[in-house]
């Protein structure tokens, strides 16, 4: 075997490095408790969209692969070898935009991190404090890499998550299975291989399932790469920022990978996690906000409405203008067709981007007349901030006007801890009674001190699953 260097070579060495000596006792209180919040979201976001056509397509794919092993599916009774696990798990979790963001590095950490480390953790039989800790690292790399990555790939039409997910997916498998510093580098090495992933579901003519998949086929390569590194299957250990390295090839000149260090050990990613409100693309976040509290508890009619002009950032303005969505991957993505469930009907509810909903004519009237624009503001702060701002007039005279710069659920204006295990009660019952709701709850609260991921992950095997849910 080919040995490698003992100490970090750059800063993408260094990083795994961190990430690879990283342990509980590292971790600041807060920095727990937001891991654990972020797997509370997470699990109840699985196994709500555990219920949706393309989890269970892919389930059923899986199945017929026959890949037998000892790893949970969310929403299900099934087991399957570490990989497909990952994949489908990580499909269910992005399942439906409930899932959770860090807005400047443009990632989604939660619905691959978590289905990577959980599966290889529960094949090794990891203890709960190591899941944590994997958990932390894989977040920690996610949104290194994606800021070092810089803006430009998104600007040309990748899709950033997926171009970074299997580098932190294969961190957080790695560190459950205990790899050496050298695999772990060979795993990351490998994972960058399997960066990909263009954003052509966000173009306005039908999204299809693909960027759900995005996330699953991240978890599936990171667990692969790991277990293919634990055999010592050898991988490039500079591939994330040599030359032709990750950075270099996506990034191009706007890459920075300075960034994949600063503040290491300081500035926490978790700590920078937005969790979603509403079901729908973060960019449209802040929109639904304002209008939802312009109109107050009472939907309005289309006759009420004069004008409604919402103002958002040039990249949003063109990517996210399409009014008329063919699907729920086009709706989730549309400002007008956000904006018009905003101010009709509940943006909240997930049928409402379901095609019966989408295809109501009041609402595609309604969705046909927002305008959408550029506001200077909304500019200037994006990507760090994903604001927004509106000038709805209704017909009888009233004006609303208002910007918001962060909404709901980001840090700067954070759901209570209420409002997360209110969030996990309604997306797990879907599928799930009472009793595992509470006690999978609980165990996440506990995580740190479980002695395996399989104490974490039992309710999901014990409980009757509510199986007119998957009629």
């Amino acid at each position: 075997m080919v040995a490698m260097n003992a100490l970090p070579d750059g800063h993408g060495q260094e990083l795994v490095s961190f990430a690879h000596s990283l342990t509980l006792s590292d971790l600041p209180v807060d920095v727990v408790a937001r891991a654990k919040t972020c797997v509370l979201e997470a699990i109840g976001c699985g196994i709500f969209g555990s219920t949706q056509p393309w989890s269970r397509i892919l389930l059923a794919e899986m199945t017929a692969e026959g890949a037998p092993g000892a790893c949970s599916v969310l929403g299900t009774s099934q087991m399957l070898a570490a990989p497909a696990a990952a994949l489908v798990n990580g499909t269910a979790i992005h399942g439906f935009e409930l899932d959770d963001l860090i807005a400047e590095s443009i990632t989604h950490p939660a619905a691959c991190v978590i289905p990577a480390a959980l599966a290889a953790g529960e094949a090794v039989g990891a203890s709960g404090a190591r899941l944590v800790e994997a958990i932390v690292a894989g977040y920690e790399v996610m949104h290194r890499v994606g800021l070092a990555l810089g803006t430009e790939p998104a600007k040309r039409g990748f899709h950033t998550t997926s171009l970074v997910a299997p580098v932190a997916c294969a961190v957080a498998a790695g560190k459950v299975m205990q790899l050496g510093v050298d695999q772990l580098y060979s795993a990351v090495g490998l994972a960058c291989s399997a960066a990909s992933g263009v954003k052509s579901f966000a173009a306005g003519r039908g999204g299809g399932m693909v960027k759900r998949l995005h996330l699953g086929r991240s978890a599936e390569a990171g667990v692969r790469s790991a277990q293919l590194a634990a055999r010592g299957f050898l991988g490039p250990p500079f591939a994330l920022d040599s030359a032709f390295g990750l950075l270099e090839v996506f990034g191009g000149a706007g890459a920075d990978a300075s960034k994949l260090t600063h503040g290491l050990g300081r500035n926490w990613a978790v700590r920078d996690v937005w969790f979603k409100v509403f079901p729908i693309c973060g960019w449209i976040q802040a929109v639904v906000v304002l209008l939802s509290e312009a109109r107050g508890t009472r939907p309005l009619s289309i006759g009420e409405i004069k004008t409604a002009r919402i103002g958002v950032s040039a990249y949003a303005a063109k990517n996210n203008g399409e009014p008329a969505p063919v699907d729920t991957m086009g709706a989730q993505y549309s400002i007008p067709y956000c904006a018009a469930v905003a101010l009709l009907g509940e943006p909240r509810d997930p049928k409402s981007f379901l095609i019966d909903a989408i295809n109501d004519p009041v609402t595609r009237a309604l969705a046909s007349k927002i305008e959408v624009v550029v506001d200077p503001a909304i500019e200037a702060i994006y990507p760090r901030q994903f604001g927004a701002s509106m000038r709805l007039e209704l017909a009888d005279g009233t004006l609303h006007e208002r910007a918001v710069m962060e909404c709901h659920g980001t840090p700067a204006d954070p759901c209570t801890e209420r409002e997360h295990l209110d969030k996990f009660r309604w997306l797990a019952g879907s599928v799930l009674p009472a009793s595992a709701v509470a006690e999978l709850a609980r165990l996440i609260d506990a995580m740190p001190a479980l002695a395996s991921v399989r104490d974490l992950t039992a309710p999901l095997h014990s409980a009757a699953l509510d199986e007119r849910q998957r009629a």
